[in-house]
């Protein structure tokens, strides 16, 4: 039994290097058909556009699961499509009403920061981040299981990570800490107490309500359902 586990631990190790060949050929092929070096009318500076935002841009800066900022990242901004920018402009709003403000953690994010996490995802020795952001996953599955992927809908301009706080900036309780890899931050984890619970369908309601949708596995994630870019890949810079 011991020798059939270490064969299996050995073959799941050998094929890290071919999922990971694939997922950087698809962010070179991402690459090659991004639009924009420079930022595109559509794009807003979601600040002046939502009232109360609090804007704390973790890949700007170092506290994230990688352990710096990130490639793409010049500025600690949140910008995302006029669309999109109008309809938080609604979420904030409608929260506002319970003395509540929105606080995002990322927006628009060029393709050049996924590739980042691609890199990042195959140095199996840089596990900078892993005590606060992934204590119980092993980094070679993080593409298998969905936390790392070679493209992703931030890039397209209308899906935004964020939580619920209070004016001063403190968080609602919502169970997991933002980018925490686990079933723990799915929105409906069935581990998560009665207040958590209430916080998080807060803010999925919220946001449904304005036209976003949730994603099954990070309670923070949300993105415009009539996005105006569904398949067109920016590497503009934050800036």
């Amino acid at each position: 039994m011991r020798s059939n586990g270490r064969r299996k631990r050995q073959s799941h190790h050998s094929l890290f290097p071919i999922r990971y060949s694939l997922a950087a050929a698809l962010v070179a092929s991402v690459g090659a058909q991004a639009l924009a070096q420079e930022r595109p009318a559509a794009f807003v500076d979601v600040a002046t556009v939502v009232p109360g935002l609090i804007v704390e841009a973790r890949y700007a800066g170092s506290h994230n699961f990688v352990g710096r900022p990130i490639d793409g990242y010049a500025a600690p901004r949140c910008l995302l499509t006029m669309a999109a920018a109008q309809a938080l402009a609604g979420v904030a709003q409608d929260v506002a009403k319970y003395g509540l403000v929105i606080k995002a953690f990322d927006c628009y994010r060029p393709v050049r920061a996924v590739a980042n996490f691609v890199r990042w995802a195959r140095d199996l020795d840089d596990v900078a981040g892993k005590q606060e952001f992934y204590p119980d996953v092993d980094k070679r599955t993080l593409f298998r299981d969905g936390y790392i992927s070679p493209r992703s809908g931030h890039s397209r301009g209308s899906t935004v990570d964020l939580t619920l706080a209070h004016p001063d900036g403190r968080e609602l309780d919502m169970g997991t800490p933002f980018d925490f890899f686990s079933p723990k931050s799915w929105p409906n984890a069935g581990s998560i107490s009665n207040t958590v619970m209430v916080n998080r369908g807060e803010l999925a309601n919220a946001m449904r309500h304005h036209g976003f949708r949730p994603y099954e596995k990070e309670w923070w994630h949300f993105t415009l359902s009539h996005e105006p870019f569904p398949n067109t890949y920016f590497d503009f810079p934050v800036k």
